[in-house]
């Protein structure tokens, strides 16, 4: 666990504003008939703009700028030429690299009109983030986050991927520690002043269980269940948190 000093936060705000400006960006975008390759081929040419570079494209292999993840895509899912449907639901995670620190994101979009589940799916997974970023200040346990996300999405009737977690983040993209989004309260490490975290609820309609494709990235529900995730890098401060890249708000 690294914990950053006044200036690292600054970049990484810096980094996450460039995230943001690509989500808000495919926010305007999104709507059928747009493939994922074009929203892929939109955020590297702003990334790259900004003065930054993308996180993800080549990282451990990972072939794009974007991780574009539809449907019963849980995460990780690649852009390619297939096109946006009506009543679709996307996930969109997003990082940058910017003067050696790094910038993590993620929301999901409807797709036009979108059925009740989906809508319920989205809004809930939002809801835990934003109850999981409450959480964060000096002298709460690190467990504390992933019990907030895990109880308000249980009691909506969802349930909460195991197999991929939140986790630091600083001039790594992943650094310790790992942040599950399930566990009893009380427990893990402490946080304090300096710690950045990448709090990201991955949320599926159906079961909790997870499959990969052949591709070795593509990660989907094995009951073919929608799937919903949100991310903010959020850093603890003397008095609380800070979202990274959108002030001390927590709304999107």
């Amino acid at each position: 666990m690294v914990l950053k000093t006044t200036g690292e936060i600054e970049l990484m705000d810096e980094a996450n504003r460039i995230v943001h400006q690509v989500l808000d960006g495919i926010t305007e975008l999104i709507e059928p008939g747009v493939t994922t390759a074009e929203l892929d081929r939109f955020a590297e040419e702003l990334i790259r703009g900004a003065g930054g570079v993308p996180a993800f494209l080549n990282y451990r292999g990972f072939p794009a700028t974007l991780c574009t993840s539809i449907n019963d895509v849980i995460v990780h899912g690649i852009p390619n030429g297939t096109p946006l449907g009506e009543g679709d639901i996307i996930g969109v995670d997003c990082g940058v690299l910017f003067k050696g620190y790094y910038g993590d994101a993620a929301r999901t979009y409807a797709v036009g009109e979108i059925s009740h589940q989906a809508r319920q799916l989205m809004d809930v997974t939002r809801e835990s983030l934003d109850l999981a970023i409450r959480i964060v200040e000096p002298g709460k346990r690190l467990s504390d986050i992933g019990h907030a996300v895990q109880h308000h999405v249980e009691k909506s009737g969802f349930s909460v991927v195991r197999e991929f977690v939140g986790h630091g983040i600083g001039a790594a993209l992943h650094e310790d520690p790992q942040i599950p989004n399930f566990g009893q309260p009380g427990r893990g490490p402490m946080l304090e002043p300096g710690m950045v975290l990448a709090i990201e609820p991955m949320v599926n309609a159906g079961e909790p269980g997870v499959k990969v494709d052949e591709d070795g990235w593509t990660a989907r529900t094995t009951d073919g269940a929608l799937s919903a995730h949100f991310e903010f890098s959020v850093a603890v401060t003397e008095t609380g948190q800070k979202v990274l890249g959108r002030g001390q708000a927590v709304a999107a």
